[in-house]
Protein backbone atom coordinates (compact mmCIF):
# COMPACT_ATOMS: atom_id res chain seq x y z
CA UNK A 1 0.00 0.00 0.00
CA UNK A 2 2.70 2.06 0.75
CA UNK A 3 4.53 1.90 -2.59
CA UNK A 4 1.14 2.27 -4.46
CA UNK A 5 0.93 6.28 -2.32
CA UNK A 6 4.47 6.41 -3.53
CA UNK A 7 4.08 6.04 -7.03
CA UNK A 8 1.19 8.82 -7.02
CA UNK A 9 2.50 11.17 -4.88
CA UNK A 10 3.93 13.45 -7.73
CA UNK A 11 0.35 13.38 -9.16
CA UNK A 12 -0.89 14.69 -5.81
CA UNK A 13 1.40 17.25 -5.28
CA UNK A 14 0.79 18.78 -8.88
CA UNK A 15 -3.06 18.48 -8.43
CA UNK A 16 -2.80 20.46 -4.84
CA UNK A 17 -0.17 22.64 -6.32
CA UNK A 18 -2.49 23.52 -9.31
CA UNK A 19 -5.60 23.94 -7.07
CA UNK A 20 -4.03 26.18 -4.79
CA UNK A 21 -2.54 28.55 -7.53
CA UNK A 22 -6.00 28.34 -9.50
CA UNK A 23 -7.86 29.35 -5.91
CA UNK A 24 -4.90 32.15 -5.41
CA UNK A 25 -5.44 33.45 -9.03
CA UNK A 26 -9.29 33.62 -8.40
CA UNK A 27 -9.25 35.22 -4.83
CA UNK A 28 -6.52 38.05 -6.23
CA UNK A 29 -8.91 39.03 -9.27
CA UNK A 30 -11.69 39.19 -6.83
CA UNK A 31 -9.88 41.50 -4.05
CA UNK A 32 -8.49 43.28 -6.64
CA UNK A 33 -10.47 44.02 -9.50
CA UNK A 34 -13.32 46.87 -9.58
CA UNK A 35 -16.96 45.98 -9.13
CA UNK A 36 -18.93 48.91 -9.65
CA UNK A 37 -22.06 47.47 -11.81
CA UNK A 38 -24.16 50.46 -13.66
CA UNK A 39 -27.15 49.62 -15.14
CA UNK A 40 -25.95 49.55 -18.74
CA UNK A 41 -22.67 47.34 -17.69
CA UNK A 42 -25.43 44.46 -16.29
CA UNK A 43 -27.91 44.49 -19.25
CA UNK A 44 -28.29 42.07 -21.15
CA UNK A 45 -26.67 41.91 -24.18
CA UNK A 46 -26.16 39.80 -27.68
CA UNK A 47 -24.80 40.50 -30.75
CA UNK A 48 -25.09 44.08 -30.18
CA UNK A 49 -28.90 44.83 -29.80
CA UNK A 50 -31.62 44.18 -27.30
CA UNK A 51 -32.90 41.08 -26.51
CA UNK A 52 -36.26 40.24 -28.25
CA UNK A 53 -37.75 37.01 -27.02
CA UNK A 54 -37.21 34.29 -23.98
CA UNK A 55 -34.02 33.10 -23.56
CA UNK A 56 -35.87 29.49 -23.47
CA UNK A 57 -36.91 29.17 -26.79
CA UNK A 58 -36.25 27.01 -28.89
CA UNK A 59 -33.50 27.22 -31.17
CA UNK A 60 -32.94 25.75 -34.88
CA UNK A 61 -31.29 22.13 -34.74
CA UNK A 62 -29.01 23.46 -37.48
CA UNK A 63 -27.07 25.14 -34.17
CA UNK A 64 -26.72 21.40 -32.80
CA UNK A 65 -25.92 20.60 -36.04
CA UNK A 66 -22.96 22.71 -36.71
CA UNK A 67 -21.86 22.30 -33.38
CA UNK A 68 -22.02 18.51 -33.80
CA UNK A 69 -19.86 19.18 -36.98
CA UNK A 70 -16.72 20.78 -35.32
CA UNK A 71 -16.91 18.60 -32.91
CA UNK A 72 -16.30 15.71 -35.28
CA UNK A 73 -13.66 18.13 -37.27
CA UNK A 74 -11.73 19.18 -34.10
CA UNK A 75 -11.27 15.29 -33.14
CA UNK A 76 -10.27 14.96 -36.55
CA UNK A 77 -7.09 17.62 -36.22
CA UNK A 78 -6.73 16.10 -32.39
CA UNK A 79 -5.43 12.84 -34.17
CA UNK A 80 -3.85 14.59 -36.93
CA UNK A 81 -1.34 15.88 -34.53
CA UNK A 82 0.00 12.89 -32.55
CA UNK A 83 0.21 10.72 -36.41
CA UNK A 84 2.03 13.67 -37.72
CA UNK A 85 4.70 13.83 -35.00
CA UNK A 86 5.11 9.26 -35.05
CA UNK A 87 5.12 9.26 -38.99
CA UNK A 88 8.56 8.11 -39.09
CA UNK A 89 8.28 5.46 -36.59
CA UNK A 90 4.27 4.35 -37.47
CA UNK A 91 5.51 3.47 -41.37
CA UNK A 92 3.70 2.35 -44.08
CA UNK A 93 0.63 1.03 -42.14
CA UNK A 94 0.45 3.89 -39.81
CA UNK A 95 0.28 5.76 -43.22
CA UNK A 96 -2.63 3.79 -45.10
CA UNK A 97 -4.56 3.39 -41.49
CA UNK A 98 -4.68 7.91 -41.44
CA UNK A 99 -5.34 7.95 -44.94
CA UNK A 100 -8.69 5.14 -44.32
CA UNK A 101 -9.63 7.46 -41.71
CA UNK A 102 -9.45 10.73 -42.99
CA UNK A 103 -11.39 9.25 -45.87
CA UNK A 104 -14.18 8.06 -43.58
CA UNK A 105 -14.08 11.35 -42.62
CA UNK A 106 -14.16 13.04 -45.90
CA UNK A 107 -16.91 10.65 -46.88
CA UNK A 108 -19.13 11.98 -43.59
CA UNK A 109 -17.95 15.95 -44.91
CA UNK A 110 -19.13 15.18 -48.14
CA UNK A 111 -22.83 13.84 -46.96
CA UNK A 112 -22.84 16.46 -44.57
CA UNK A 113 -22.60 18.94 -47.36
CA UNK A 114 -24.72 16.94 -50.11
CA UNK A 115 -27.86 17.41 -47.19
CA UNK A 116 -26.99 21.16 -46.40
CA UNK A 117 -26.10 20.63 -43.20
CA UNK A 118 -23.37 23.38 -44.23
CA UNK A 119 -25.61 25.87 -45.94
CA UNK A 120 -27.32 28.64 -43.54
CA UNK A 121 -30.23 30.23 -45.46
Amino acid sequence: MQSVLGDYAPVLIFGALSVTIAAAMLGMALLSGHQKPYAEKTTAYECGFEAFDDARRRFDVRFYLVAILFIIFDLEVAFLFPWAVSLSRIGLFGFLSMLGFLSVLGIGFLYEWRKGALDWD
